[in-house]
């Protein structure tokens, strides 16, 4: 047979060849390692390699440590398997439940629809509006469901702007493509409607938004011109919905499953350590948020040609013409959408109700309600399962007391704000696994003194100043998740990184926090995130326009947390000395002899 043959063949089985050779290969981890951390870092290596090459689904590969932890003799199964579900998964489901209860109302399509009829059509506000309601909605709701659900209106809003697509593509030709592709009877494919949202575009009604063009007196060129801007400027569209639903997800805790994770591994290395909760994170990483989204909006704007003169000045032109269409719009199917209705505004409720008693908790500047209850025995899961819990008895219908005595009423079945078939078929319980599987592995890190040992060997980066170490943490973290799951990602470095920082004497949270953050930013390829694969597989962006664009925006990324973290968070959290908290966790590890920088110097030198 040809070797081309062969070479495909062997790509039809390469998963189940990596199934049955990795754990071959990495074999004589067991014999030439210390016992114990030779076998955990032999299930650690064997894991991150199942993830990153999704050799095995991502959750079955997170439940091998119920079985390998306690064969292997690193872990017995009664601590393994209650790591699966601990409070901060409760957190977790709990946000995901009321985020399927917003999207079963329809809120966010009120929400988005609104923000973009305050910013305007002009095509950078339009981009701003875009990445304002992907960000915030992703706070919320998780940063793939954001990004199938807002596609859809920008295509529409684009079509009332620029028209079809296809022709639009056509016009960017020059009349001789245009007449040998015709002569070649190529026909260019329409575009097809995203899978996760087929229907979501269609409710973005035009009925009665057509109007009589007028003739066009322009030159071919000038029209091949405009077409090329226009298409530069849908590009741009595509390409800010989904980096924005990745930078909206870092500023709750909810938002994405790296900061649950972080969450998760500091309960388990630093038990003492309170610092981070809702509300701390949240003032936290806001602030981070908004100066990263803003510095992408300028990015991408510059990029993709919404950054002009007409952010300033009203032109009376065909870019006028279509921006008063797009206007016209998006107001008419605001108007579709009726007005606020009592499921809505019960849910918008419990909404803001959840968010303003996660912050009130313990915000730590000032006192929370927490402290109403025994200390220690409220956590911000509580607060999430008691509001998601009265959605499911809540009416989604106004009571009505004249009901009971009107014989002739009708008696219409009661419908909760949300049933739990709903909820069960909105929760991806897979990431659930996803993130008990890495507290298994963390726990077992850290029973097994894998981390210590792997500390004991990262003594050389001792010589390098903390703040430059945040730097590389981040941009390597942000380089890793381009190619693995940004979960699998923090779970499989964040163990090293906390044992890194009590080696080098740096308070644990100066580097946990920029990995944490670093892990969400994956602009460069469409295999980076599902937001990215769903944006690419509208058929529009192409893989180097990711690149193009991702690799500014992952150095945007690495100097805004470098500066979050050298400024308003070295004050929160207190990150210019080392915590008594950490010390417990250093006791484990052998002191090191030599002299570290220390946090205090090398601020003061930034």
């Amino acid at each position: 047979m040809k070797m081309s043959v062969v070479s495909k063949k062997l790509w039809c089985v390469h998963k189940q060849l990596l199934l049955c050779l990795a754990p071959l290969v990495f074999l004589p981890l067991l014999f030439t390692l210390p016992e114990k951390e030779g076998k955990c870092l032999y299930v650690v290596i064997l894991m991150a390699t199942f993830w990153c090459t999704e050799a095995l689904p991502l959750a079955v590969t997170a439940m091998l440590p119920v079985c390998l932890f306690p064969t292997l003799g690193i872990l017995p199964a009664k601590k393994v398997c209650p790591q699966y579900f601990i409070e901060t998964n409760f957190l977790f489901l709990s946000g995901l439940v009321l985020a399927s209860s917003i999207e079963e109302w329809g809120l966010h399509r009120r929400i988005a629809l609104k923000v973009l009829s305050i910013v305007g059509v002009k095509p950078a506000w339009l981009i701003l509006g875009m990445m304002m309601t992907s960000s915030f909605l992703s706070m919320w709701l998780s940063n793939t469901a954001t990004t199938a659900m807002m596609l859809p209106i920008a295509n529409a809003i684009l079509e009332s702007l620029f028209g079809d697509l296809e022709t639009l593509k056509q016009k960017c030709k020059s009349p001789e493509d245009r007449d040998s592709a015709a002569i070649n009877g190529q026909t260019s494919l329409k575009l097809h409607s995203l899978p996760s949202e087929p229907s979501e575009k269609h409710m973005l009604s035009m009925d009665g938004m057509e109007a009589v063009e007028p003739v066009d007196m322009r030159t071919a060129e000038e029209i091949q011109s405009e077409s090329e801007y226009q298409l530069k400027v849908w590009k741009g569209f595509l390409i800010c919905i989904p980096y924005a639903a990745s930078i909206g997800g870092t500023a709750t805790l909810t938002g994405t499953a790296p900061n649950l994770i972080l969450i998760g591994q500091l309960k388990s290395y630093f038990p003492d350590c309170d610092l981070i909760n809702f509300g701390s994170w949240f003032a936290f990483a806001f602030p981070l948020m908004l100066l990263f989204l803003f510095l992408g909006w300028i990015w991408i704007s510059f990029l993709y040609g919404g950054l002009n003169t007409r952010l300033c000045f009203t032109k009376h032109d065909h870019r006028a013409q279509a921006e008063a269409r797009a206007k016209a719009l998006i107001k008419e199917d605001y108007r579709k959408l009726g007005p606020i209705n009592f499921a809505e505004g019960a849910i918008s409720f419990f909404f803001i109700l959840f968010a303003v008693l996660l912050f009130t908790r313990d915000p730590k500047f000032v006192t929370g309600w927490s402290v109403f209850f025994k200390k220690g025995y409220v956590s911000d899961a509580v607060t999430g399962v008691i509001i998601v819990s009265i959605l499911f008895f809540f009416p989604s219908q106004k009571p009505s007391l004249s009901w009971w005595f009107d014989p002739k009423a009708v008696n219409t079945p009661y419908v909760p704000l949300l049933s739990w078939k709903k909820a069960q078929d909105s929760v991806p319980w897979n990431i659930i696994l996803l993130l008990g599987g890495g507290f298994a592995m963390a726990k077992a890190c850290e029973e097994s003194g894998l981390a210590s040992w792997i500390g004991g060997h990262l003594q050389p980066l001792a010589e390098v100043p903390p703040a430059v170490a945040v730097m590389l943490i981040t941009a390597f973290l942000a380089c890793f998740t381009e190619f693995a799951s940004n979960t699998a990602t923090i779970i499989i470095f964040l163990p090293v990184i906390a044992e890194l920082a009590i080696r080098v004497s740096v308070n644990p949270l100066y580097f946990m926090i920029p990995a944490t953050v670093g892990c969400s930013y994956a602009f460069m390829l469409p295999v980076s995130t599902p937001p990215n694969s769903i944006a690419f597989a509208s058929g529009h962006l192409m893989v180097k326009d990711m690149v193009k664009t991702g690799f500014v925006m992952n150095i945007l990324g690495i100097l805004s947390v470098s500066l979050a973290m050298n400024t308003w968070g070295v004050a929160m959290f207190n990150l210019s000395s080392y915590p008594k908290w950490a010390h417990t966790a250093n006791t484990t590890a052998a002191t090191p002899n030599v002299h570290f920088p220390s946090m205090r110097s090398t601020n003061a030198t930034l």
